[in-house]
C-alpha cells in the first residue's frame, strides 16, 4: 500500500481527513518515503566511565547514531509515547536506553544524576510457538509443513501446557524426555534428527536409495527397542529416579533433598510405576502404603489432592458407619465404611474438581454419597430431574438428556427452577446430551435408529454402532435414510 504521489504531504491533507484517517495516511506516507531512503548507520559502542581516582568504573554499552538515514522520517515501533530524536523524528522510547551520545576518548563528563537500581539475573524466556519454530529451523529439525503438527502433539499429549502463549513443561513431558534420553539417546539428539532430514532430502532428489536409508535406520533402531523391551519396570524407574530427584523432591534447609517417608518415618520415597502411570511411593510397601500422585505444583487439581493419609470425617447417623476421606488414582473421594465381608464394595463418591481437602466435612461428604439425588419433577413432562457427578463433572439429567453444570451451579444445592431453566436453555441452543428423537426402525434388524447428542456433538445410533453427523447433515432435518448412510 502506498500514496499515489509522495508530494501529497500529510499536513496538506489534514483538513480533509478525520483523526484516524489522518494517522493512517501519515503512517503509510512515512513508511513509503522511508523505504526509498538510505539505511541508518549505527556504531556499536562500549564506554568506560571512571570517577576521579579511578576507584569506581562504570560501563555503558549501546549504539551511537552516525547517520540518520530513513530514521529522519520514520522509525519502526514509534508511537505517541516515544521521544523525538535530535532531528525531530520519532523513535521507540525503549531505544533511549540503547543510544549513546558521541564521545571522545579522554573526554570529561559530568554526572548530572545518580539512579541506583538493583537487577536480578532472569532465566531465559520460555518458548512460544514462534520462538520454538525458529529454534527448530536453526537446528534443522522438521519442515514448515510439520511444525504445526509438532506443536499440537506437545499440547495434545500433555507434555507441555500453554500459559500466556508460553510453553511450560509438564511432569509427563519431563518423564518422557528423561526416558528417551536414558534409553534412546541417539534418536533424540538434534544432530541425528537434522541428519535424517538431510538424508530424506537426498532421497527426494534421487541421490539416495530410500530402501537403504530405511534399512540403516531400522537395523539400529530395532536393537535399541529390543534391548529396552527386556528391561523390567523397576529397572526403568530406578534409572529415572536419580535423574528426576530434584523435580519431585524439595531440598531441606541444609540444601539436601530429604526422601524419608512422612508416614512411616523409616522408608525412602521413590519414583514408581503403577497402573495409572508414575507416582511417588514408599519402599516399605506393603507395610507402608504412602503414595503421592505426580502432578504440577501450580495445578489446581494437584493442590486439591494434597492429602497425605486417610481422614475420618465422622459417622453416618443412618448406618452408623465411618465416613472417610481418601485419595485414589483419580483424585480425592469419600467412602462410607471400610471394605469387609459384609461390605465388599463400600459406597464412594468423588469430590468436585478443585475442592481442597480441608473444606470437606461430614455434611458435604454425606451429600456427595447421596448422589444422584432427585431435584424434582419437571413441570411439563412430570418426569424426575436428577443431579449427579459423572466422568466429565457435575450434571443434571431429564428424559435421557444431560446438561453439564458450570459456574455457580452446585450439584449439591441446585433447585428445581434453575434446573428447568438450564434444560430449556440447552434445548434452545441444541445443547444437552442424550436422546433427541427416534428416526425409525432399521430396515434389516428392525431395531430403532435414534438421533442423539453427545459430548462431541450430534450422532446417530443403532445398537452399538454410533456415527457422528457430518457438516452437511442438519440435526433438524435428519431422516432415517440420512442416518442409514452414516451407519453403513
Amino acid at each position: 500500500m502506498r500514496p499515489t504521489r509522495l508530494a501529497a504531504h500529510p499536513e496538506e491533507l489534514r483538513r480533509y481527513l478525520d483523526h484516524d484517517q489522518f494517522r493512517l495516511y501519515d503512517l503509510i506516507w512515512k513508511r513509503a518515503l522511508a523505504s526509498q531512503m538510505e539505511a541508518a548507520q549505527m556504531d556499536q559502542t562500549a564506554v568506560d566511565l571512571s570517577a576521579q581516582g579511578e576507584d569506581i568504573t562504570m560501563r555503558a554499552t549501546g549504539s551511537v547514531l552516525v547517520f540518520d538515514g530513513f530514521r529522519q522520517v520514520y522509525t519502526e515501533g514509534f508511537d505517541e509515547s516515544s521521544a523525538p530524536d535530535r532531528n525531530g523524528a520519532g523513535r521507540p522510547a525503549e531505544e533511549d536506553d540503547r543510544l549513546i551520545p558521541p564521545l571522545v576518548e579522554g573526554e570529561a563528563v559530568t554526572a548530572d544524576e545518580l539512579d541506583p537500581q538493583q537487577h536480578f539475573t532472569q532465566p531465559p524466556p520460555r518458548y512460544s510457538d514462534a520462538s520454538l519454530v525458529k529454534e527448530m529451523e536453526e537446528l534443522g529439525i522438521g519442515r514448515p509443513s510439520t511444525y504445526a503438527s509438532i506443536l499440537q502433539v506437545l499440547e495434545k499429549r500433555a507434555y507441555v501446557r500453554k500459559d500466556q502463549r508460553r510453553f511450560f513443561p509438564e511432569y509427563r513431558g519431563r518423564i518422557v524426555s528423561s526416558f528417551l534420553e536414558n534409553f534412546f539417546t541417539r534418536y533424540v539428539e538434534y544432530g541425528f534428527t537434522a541428519d535424517l532430514e538431510k538424508q530424506l532430502d537426498e532421497v527426494s532428489d534421487g541421490k539416495l536409495d530410500w530402501k537403504s536409508v530405511l534399512r540403516r535406520f531400522w537395523t539400529d533402531f530395532k536393537i535399541a527397542v529390543d534391548a529396552t523391551a527386556e528391561l523390567s519396570s523397576p529397572a526403568v524407574m530406578e534409572a529415572l529416579d536419580s535423574q528426576l530427584e530434584q523435580l519431585f523432591f524439595m531440598p531441606g534447609p541444609d540444601g539436601q533433598i530429604n526422601r524419608v517417608c512422612t508416614k512411616c518415618g523409616s522408608g525412602k520415597l521413590e519414583l514408581k510405576l503403577g497402573r495409572f502411570g508414575p507416582f511417588i511411593g514408599c519402599n516399605n510397601y506393603p507395610e507402608c502404603k504412602y503414595t503421592r500422585q505426580i502432578s504440577n505444583d501450580n495445578d489446581e487439581a494437584s493442590q486439591a489432592n494434597a492429602l497425605d493419609e486417610d481422614r475420618l470425617l465422622g459417622t453416618d447417623p443412618a448406618s452408623d458407619l465411618p465416613v472417610l476421606l481418601r485419595k485414589g488414582p483419580y483424585g480425592l473421594y469419600v467412602q462410607l465404611g471400610e471394605a469387609s465381608e459384609d461390605n465388599k464394595k463400600p459406597k464412594r463418591a468423588s469430590l468436585l474438581r478443585g475442592t481442597p481437602p480441608d473444606d470437606v466435612d461430614l455434611q458435604m461428604a454425606l451429600a456427595l454419597l447421596a448422589l444422584p439425588r432427585e431435584v424434582g419433577l419437571h413441570p411439563e413432562s412430570g418426569q424426575p430431574i436428577t443431579a449427579a457427578i459423572g466422568r466429565f463433572g457435575p450434571y443434571i439429567a431429564h428424559d435421557k438428556k444431560f446438561v453439564s453444570l458450570k459456574g455457580d451451579d452446585d450439584v449439591l444445592s441446585i433447585g428445581l427452577n434453575r434446573a428447568v431453566t438450564l434444560l430449556a436453555e440447552a434445548a434452545e441452543k441444541g445443547g444437552g446430551q442424550g436422546l433427541l428423537r427416534e428416526l425409525g426402525n432399521h430396515p434389516t434388524t428392525g431395531e430403532p435408529v435414534t438421533l442423539n447428542r453427545g459430548r462431541f456433538g450430534p450422532y446417530v445410533k443403532h445398537g452399538k454402532i454410533m456415527a457422528s453427523l457430518r457438516k452437511a447433515n442438519d440435526p433438524e432435518t435428519m431422516t432415517l435414510d440420512d442416518a442409514m448412510v452414516l451407519i453403513q
